[in-house]
């Protein structure tokens, strides 16, 4: 897996400070996206141990309320084989700070077994995100009033509330 940026100290993609990975790779080339670069599987540099050692330490701080996961598409299937390293080792040593990822895919569709984006570790790799941004980037539906999120299509789920109430629940904020 390539990513395409990495942001610390980074308040624009979710609440707090936040460390923000920009992985690359995306076959939804959403009309309009703030990424285009990134869509490229090629594009970037390597995801390596070095790069999760680097996004660990920079989550150190109590100030730092978490990392945020956007692309390019960090689920995608590839993305989410070496993005579940990265969240094992952060929920360990930092049970306390948030996950955020932003995808085009669908929570409720495109995540149960046997659906486009589902791999062997998809479930475990929701369990480890607090917050999930689903659904792909409509330029017709662009806001720029909304939070957190850039068309109206998007939802922006609560997945500790969604896994406790057994049904999609949107973060409040």
């Amino acid at each position: 897996m390539k990513y395409a940026n990495i942001k610390y100290y980074d308040v624009a993609n979710g609440p707090g400070v936040r460390t923000s990975l920009f992985v690359s790779g995306c076959t939804h080339r959403c009309e309009g996206c703030f990424n285009e670069i990134a869509w490229d599987f090629d594009y970037g540099r390597e995801f390596t141990k070095e790069t999760i050692d680097e996004i660990v330490d920079s989550l150190r701080e109590d100030y730092i309320a978490g990392i945020t996961l956007l692309g390019g598409e960090p689920m995608e299937k590839v993305n989410q084989v070496e993005l579940i390293k990265l969240l094992r080792e952060l929920k360990t040593i930092y049970p306390g700070k948030t996950v955020w990822c932003y995808t085009g895919y669908t929570y409720d569709e495109d995540f149960k077994q046997g659906a486009r984006a589902y791999t062997e570790v998809s479930d475990e790799f929701l369990n480890l995100v607090d917050v999930l941004v689903d659904g792909k980037f409509i330029i017709s539906l662009m806001d720029i009033r909304l939070k957190f999120r850039g068309s109206s299509n998007q939802r922006i789920i609560d997945m500790n509330q969604t896994r406790k109430n057994n049904e999609i629940t949107l973060w409040e904020g």
